[in-house]
Parts: C-alpha cells; structure tokens; sequence
C-alpha cells in the first residue's frame, strides 16, 4: 500500500496538490492561510501563499498594498517614513512634515544635516554668516535683527571699541563718560588697578582711586595731617587756606570739638574761647 500524506489540519490528501510545511507539517494552501496567513494592513485580506508578505514593525501588507498613504506610489524596495502608523514616501513625508529651510525655503530631507536656532531650521549650507557669506557650522555666531553673522563679522560692524586699546568690546565692557571700555582696561591713571566696581574720582579728565587721588591732589588736614578727600560727603573746615576734618577741628588744649563755636588762633593751634582767654 501507498504511503498516506494528507493535510496535518483537515486531513486531506496532498498526493497532486499544493501544500506548506509548517514546523516539518504539511498543510495543504486552505488549512494553512486559515490558519497562519497574515492580514494586509491596507486592504484586509489575508496574504495568500502565492504572495509576498511584506512586514514592518509586526505589521503586514500584500506587496501590491505597500504603498504611500498619500501618493499611492509603491514603497517596495524604497526608504519610507511612518508618521501616526500611516506609511509615506520620503517626498511626502519632507512636503508635509519635515522643516523647511530658513534661507533657501526648500524642504529639509530627512536624514541631511540640519541647524536649529530658536524654532528655525536652516540646510548646514544655507547657515551662513549674512555678511561675509562663509559657512557658521557648529562656530559661535551672534543674531542681529534677524541676521546670524559669525563673530568676527558682528565685532568688525557692530561692537564697541574700547578707548583704551581701540579692540572691540564683546562682553562686560564700562561706560565712563559716555565713552565705553573694556573692563581691564579702565584703570587708575597713576596705579593702574582696575577701576570697575570700585569708587573712584577724575580730575582733568582722568580717572584715579580714591587713595591716589588723595595722595596726589587732596588737601592735607591740619590737624592729622592726612589727606581731606572731600568726597562721598566728607565735611571738613576750611579757615586761612589750613584745612581741617570735622572731627580733628579741636581746641588744641582741652580737645573740645570747635565745630560750630566760636575760636581763637595761637601761631598754628586753634583754641576755645575759654582756653584761649590768657593769650
């Protein structure tokens, strides 16, 4: 007798028919699309033996069926985007969804390198500086009124010059009379440390700290003999060109202050009225 081959489903006779195997079973072509075929995503059909499965992602279309949602063209063999689980060409999917490029206007592919900057996109080509037209890249560049220019160019047009070393001023730079300098640059005229943050005066034009300044121009008092600054609301008293700080204008004998009393002069000494009633 002839050895039985039938279908390892229904049972049925192969001998003559077609059949797959399925796991070393044969089933003959009903059993085994009932049982195993997939179901096109596109038209809902099953996926016959006698076609090709195309999958993606656990899914599954004819290969006639593979095809962009929008343009209907056929994505067999071609680069493809999936956006909420719709399939599109790569033209398709640039035109609807991709960024277009801020300079030229046109559709940034996917898969080129682009540059962003606060919501825009440009094509690396495109981004480039507005004045000297060389390419920005991943270089520091500076926006002005909706121009990107590459340092060089924004210092060259648009940054301050220091007074002092007539170089441009890029960042944290000091305005002293309307004119601006860089920050190491504005020092005192006789010592040279750095004037910024710090209390200072100026005298023809120049700036000086306070303790060069005083050295240099203040009056001395005749008292202490230190230096009478004047500044930042200092009081002092000023009788026959001598000068005096408020808290040094003493009666030379009992040291009560003479601040807004009466006085006498002895040679160089200032007395109170009572010390002074012998002279």
């Amino acid at each position: 007798m002839t050895e039985r081959f039938d279908c390892h489903h229904c049972n049925e006779s192969l001998y003559g028919k077609k059949y797959v195997l399925r796991e070393e079973n044969p089933h003959c072509v009903a059993c085994f699309e009932e049982l195993y075929a997939n179901t096109c995503e596109e038209c809902g059909k099953l996926i016959g033996c006698d076609c090709k499965d195309l999958s993606y992602k656990e899914r599954h279309w004819h290969q006639g069926c593979f095809c962009c949602s929008q343009c209907r063209g056929s994505l067999v063999d071609k680069p493809f985007a999936v956006k909420e689980d719709q399939l599109l060409c790569t033209d398709c999917y640039s035109n609807e969804y991709s960024s277009r490029c801020q300079e030229c206007r046109k559709t940034i592919m996917p898969g080129t390198r682009k540059m962003e900057y606060k919501g825009s996109s440009w094509h690396e080509t495109c981004f480039v500086c507005h004045r000297c037209q060389r390419p920005i890249g991943t270089q520091s560049f500076i926006p002005k009124d909706s121009e990107n220019l590459c340092v060089p160019c924004y210092e060259q047009q648009y940054a301050p010059q220091c007074v002092q070393c007539r170089k441009p001023i890029t960042a944290g730079g000091v305005t002293y009379r309307e004119q601006p300098w860089h920050r190491e640059c504005f020092v005192c005229t006789a010592c040279k440390k750095p004037l910024s943050g710090q209390r200072f005066t100026a005298r023809d034009d120049f700036a000086y700290c306070l303790t060069c300044f005083c050295d240099l121009y203040a009056k001395k008092c005749a008292g202490c003999t230190n230096p009478i600054s004047g500044l930042g609301g200092t009081k002092y008293i000023s009788f026959e060109e001598r000068q005096w700080h408020n808290d040094c204008f003493n009666c030379k004998k009992c040291s009560l202050s003479l601040v807004g009393r009466g006085f006498l002069t002895e040679r160089d000494d200032i007395l109170c009225p009572d010390c002074g009633k012998d002279i």
